[in-house]
């Protein structure tokens, strides 16, 4: 996958295409190493919007309390970003969510490129360096701690893989605003930017329909509250295509 492609097109997806894409190419995951995705050169990521209401989708999920954080590591999901045919998705998704990107010689490595960031609204001109390049990070949109105690710990490894280097729930965002969030669910952390509120809790409710995630009872109240005053706020979808 080229990261000109990527960023021809803009964002979302349904992880279900994902999943097919990884079951044909194939698979590997070394412990000692980050884990690898192939994927066809020719497939590039499409974002679009669904059908699909994401307050209908809100009112499936299943409503429980969090289970023990016990067991909970990064590396369940993985040690690190996964490599999707030449590339890591950190760069892919430092791409899709940038303009003005200049690239590496020869690489998919992002040296600079201009951020709009989604959570504060502010623009961020984004440096790549040992002291800038955590200006912008990759923010799991659902975390990956409130993940494994809303459901995930019945994932297997490769499920858990998929969920970490999904593209629906992965964002180029403003770091502070990222540490700020944490593991936090959107009973107690939505994004500054008040007009990006609809899009993020579209998005996270979009990841746990697909991995079978519950929501806790004050989550979904906070989400209700917020999709109540987005109209008919339809969840996103990614998903790669043959060019």
């Amino acid at each position: 996958m080229s990261i000109a492609s990527v960023r021809i097109v803009k964002r979302r997806r349904s992880a279900v295409v994902f999943i097919i894409l990884i079951a044909i190419m194939g698979f590997s995951l070394i412990p000692e190493q980050n884990p690898t995705l192939q994927a066809d050169s020719a497939e590039v990521l499409v974002d679009t919007v669904g059908t699909e209401k994401a307050i209908d989708a809100l009112d499936r999920l299943e409503v429980k309390g969090r289970a023990p954080k016990t067991g909970y590591a990064r590396d369940q999901f993985s040690n690190g970003w996964a490599t999707v045919g030449s590339c890591d998705m950190r760069n892919i998704m430092l791409a899709r969510g940038m303009t003005a990107v200049t690239l590496a010689d020869d690489s998919c490595v992002v040296l600079s490129g201009d951020l709009q960031d989604p959570y504060t609204g502010q623009k961020i001109e984004f440096l790549r360096g040992s002291t800038t390049s955590s200006d912008v990070q990759i923010d799991h949109v659902v975390a990956l701690s409130d993940a494994w105690q809303k459901g995930a710990q019945r994932l297997d490894e490769t499920q858990r893989l998929l969920f970490a280097n999904d593209p629906l729930n992965l964002l180029a965002v403003d770091g502070p605003a990222n540490q700020q969030k944490g593991d936090s669910d959107a009973a107690s952390w939505l994004p500054p930017n008040k007009n990006y509120r609809c899009r993020y809790v579209a998005r996270q409710v979009a990841v746990k329909q697909e991995y079978s995630l519950w929501v806790s009872a004050a989550e979904k109240a906070a989400m209700k509250r917020v999709l109540n005053g987005c109209g008919e706020q339809r969840l996103p979808i990614e998903e790669f295509i043959t060019s």
